[in-house]
């Protein structure tokens, strides 16, 4: 007992010891204006990473790490979230994400319409048949399997996906114009109850597209319902967005009540110079909608021009049967005549976007296959139409026949006041809607739209620095925090304590974005470092080669496990 007070002394001596050693992390990022994801203001602070995680954000003035970078001047946020990826093919031939990880992008979401699985043998043969540039094995069956895939493949960024209902139907019903049956819609509710129990996010839908087209509002309710169950999603490009913009967002809304589902728009656009009023209507239908309580978002890219195939410039029941029956109808001269005046008529009862732009001189070809035909990329249809002494119309069917593809092209169909006035809508966010690339090898075969290089960059450059649309915080938390939310994301989209280490630092002074129409395959510049899952993707401007990315769920994965 007379010993005690020396032990109690030694202790302290210990204690006093432990709480001078400066503690550790993997990551230390010093000095930085901390914009957390919230849309609150941004405030300073430092920010400790351990392994993949966020362990600390405050003062580590006493602390030490492995790596540290100072931030003086910049911002750290959250990974931002691509909300409408299709880097489906482009992260298989360059899983390092190029175009978008130097913007910031921690988080492709794939799925618009079309997904890779679930997959027949059938559908399998179709996406093999009709691979571009791009050439790969289809080795998996389930969606999960393909994220599943690309993760043990190499990836730098997260990939999740939402399931296609194009794919659903071309798993069923195949191409043809017709509603499916009782046994069909019961194939298709079996896939997505599997797929969602896997991780999918909910269900996506693009439906001026066949045989997407085809679809019925009561077949998306029904295959809906199954996705609700399990917390999921539904997102769709709509039927119009443009002549029939309005009833197509009724149609959207009715899906989401009826299905008790979460609902997004792709894209929003008014598209066309005649449906450029259409903003307050919509909005209006919007906010009513969530006033009753139905949760409806948008996302959008932040270019006057779209981009998509000359099938949007085509009637759909040309397209039943898909691809080859398509182009044999084009070849018959009868049905080139009924498509051709149809393609001119301004009342058609589909979505045409070569007359939402006004013109073929507003239809930029980006995208062939066949090697004979790429020196026509980026000349208007207009000019192609000019070289060959036929009609626009005429053209596009050609194009199609001897490229034996969609051809890829570019629409102008949007005003920038919209554009504008769209960034500002409080339940926005973003995505590229292409793929993420870069300027060298294989991606060099075909032009692109420049959102594949500029997409987010543009936000952060353009409409917040120089035009002031929206501030820096709420910029951010419509790239993170916001879509992270409307996922259902866990421990992403916040720099919080315990959240995944997906980080982005930057100066605001410097982000740009510098692609263009003319040429796109051009980096964005000004984001210096970059983080997914806690291992540095991006430092000083470069990318590190590290493929840390990993398969992102959807919530009824934990759900059900």
């Amino acid at each position: 007992m007379k010993n005690l007070p020396k032990a109690i002394f030694f202790i302290g001596i210990l204690i006093l010891a432990s709480c001078n050693t400066p503690e550790g992390y993997d990551v230390l990022i010093r000095n930085a204006q901390v914009i957390d994801g919230t849309g609150e203001p941004a405030y300073s602070a430092d920010l400790g990473v351990r392994a993949d995680t966020i362990a600390f954000i405050g003062d580590l003035s006493n602390a030490v790490g492995e790596k540290e970078i100072d931030a003086q001047g910049m911002v750290i946020t959250p990974g931002f979230i691509n909300m409408l990826s299709w880097a489906v093919e482009s992260l298989i031939e360059d899983g390092k994400s190029q175009s978008d990880i130097r913007q910031g992008v921690t988080l492709e979401v794939f799925g618009e319409g079309q997904s890779w699985g679930p997959l027949t043998e059938s559908s399998k043969a179709d996406l093999l048949a009709n691979q571009g540039d791009i050439k790969y094995d289809i080795t998996w069956n389930s969606l999960s399997e393909y994220l599943e895939f690309l993760e043990k493949k190499g990836v730098s960024t997260n990939v999740a996906s939402f399931i296609g209902a194009t794919t659903l139907r071309i798993n069923t019903v195949g191409f043809e114009d017709r509603e499916a049956t009782e046994e069909e819609l019961g194939a298709m509710r079996k896939m997505v109850e599997d797929e969602m129990k896997g991780g999918a996010l909910g269900i996506a839908s693009s439906l001026i597209y066949a045989p997407a087209f085809y679809s019925s509002t009561e077949e998306l309710i029904e295959i809906s319902k199954v996705a609700s169950k399990y917390d999921g999603m539904y997102i769709s490009h709509m039927r119009s967005e443009g002549d029939r913009l309005l009833e197509s967002l009724d149609e959207l809304i009715r899906i989401a009540n009826e299905a008790d589902i979460r609902a997004e728009v792709y894209h929003l656009k008014m598209a066309g110079v005649k449906n450029w009023h259409k903003f307050d209507a919509v909005v209006a239908k919007i906010d009513s909608a969530r006033a009753a309580g139905l949760e409806i978002t948008t996302d959008m890219y932040n270019y006057v021009a779209g981009a998509t195939g000359l099938d949007a410039a085509m009637p759909p029941w040309v397209q039943e049967g898909g691809l080859n029956d398509w182009i044999q109808r084009l070849k018959d001269p009868a049905i080139r005549k009924k498509v051709e005046a149809e393609m001119k008529d301004p009342n058609v009862q589909w979505e045409s976007l070569m007359l939402a732009s006004g013109s073929a001189d507003k239809m930029l070809l980006v995208g062939f296959v066949n090697d004979s035909l790429k020196y026509l990329t980026g000349k208007t249809l207009s000019e192609v139409a000019e070289m060959r002494g036929k009609s626009p119309e005429q053209t596009a069917m050609d194009l199609v026949i001897q490229d034996g593809s969609r051809v890829g092209t570019v629409y102008f169909l949007m005003s920038e006041e919209n554009v504008k006035k769209q960034i500002a809508l409080p339940y926005m966010s973003f995505g590229s809607d292409g793929g993420s690339m870069a300027p060298e090898g294989v991606f060099l075969k075909s032009s692109t739209h420049p959102r594949a290089y500029g997409n987010f960059a543009r936000l952060l450059g353009k409409y917040v620095r120089e035009e002031k649309v929206i501030s820096l915080e709420e910029a951010i938390y419509k790239l993170t925090g916001l879509p992270a939310s409307n996922l259902k994301i866990q421990k992403r989209g916040l720099l919080k304590p315990g959240y995944f280490a997906d980080l982005v630092i930057f100066n605001p002074e410097k982000v740009q974005d510098h692609a263009t129409f003319e040429n796109p395959h051009q980096y964005a510049t000004g984001i210096s470092h970059v983080f997914v899952n806690g291992t540095q993707v991006l430092e000083n401007g470069e990318h590190t080669g590290a493929l840390p990315g990993r398969a992102v769920w959807g919530p009824a994965r934990s759900m059900v496990k």
